[in-house]
């Protein structure tokens, strides 16, 4: 008797495991950034992003994940600094309205850890980033938290006068909190 409870229990472990993580939660999901301006560290993020996820944690190597955020939402605590954020120098959005993340390799570190390998799109630049993730299982949803930097001067974020680094840092911490249903 005890082994046929032991199987069960190992069994619905297993199939509760089993489950897909595709549909993103934009609502329980933010995309923030962190930078530096003048040595202080300053806050954003993005208000709109649409997404296509694909994650079965008991097998991520298949996992596929692509991201795009509208430039344009970017909210930087001060509607001039929107204003001056989303102009020629900085985003472009009138010519680069979004900017895209597309997964390739996901490599799983183990305690729910991942590597997640891909493109990432800007202002019509593309350079190969590694994103640290953490994935945490909830009841009927999932939830990605990860951060990553990047340089602002790979993407020409920040052209003419504000190419140098004395007033705005050239790294930027990129973090993220994805909550997706299951299938």
């Amino acid at each position: 008797m005890k082994k046929i409870i032991l199987a069960l229990a190992l069994a619905t472990a297993f199939s509760a495991q089993a489950v897909e993580y595709t549909q993103v939660q934009p609502d329980k999901s933010a995309i923030n950034f962190t930078y530096k301006q003048m040595g202080v560290a300053v806050d954003g993020k993005f208000r709109k992003f649409t997404s296509q996820l694909n994650f079965d944690p008991t097998k991520p190597t298949t996992a596929k994940a692509t991201f795009e955020v509208e430039l344009a939402s970017v909210d930087t605590g001060a509607p001039e600094g929107d204003q001056e954020v989303a102009g020629k120098p900085w985003f472009n959005t009138k010519a680069f309205p979004t900017a895209k993340f597309v997964s390739g390799a996901v490599k799983p570190l183990g305690g729910n850890k991942y590597e997640v390998g891909g493109q990432l799109t800007i202002k019509g630049k593309t350079q190969d980033v590694v994103v640290p993730a953490t994935f945490t299982p909830q009841v009927n949803t999932g939830v990605f938290d990860g951060s990553f930097t990047i340089r602002r001067a790979d993407f020409s974020i920040g052209e003419g006068s504000w190419a140098k680094f004395d007033i705005v840092a050239n790294d930027v911490v990129i973090k993220f909190r994805i909550t997706a249903n299951s299938k």
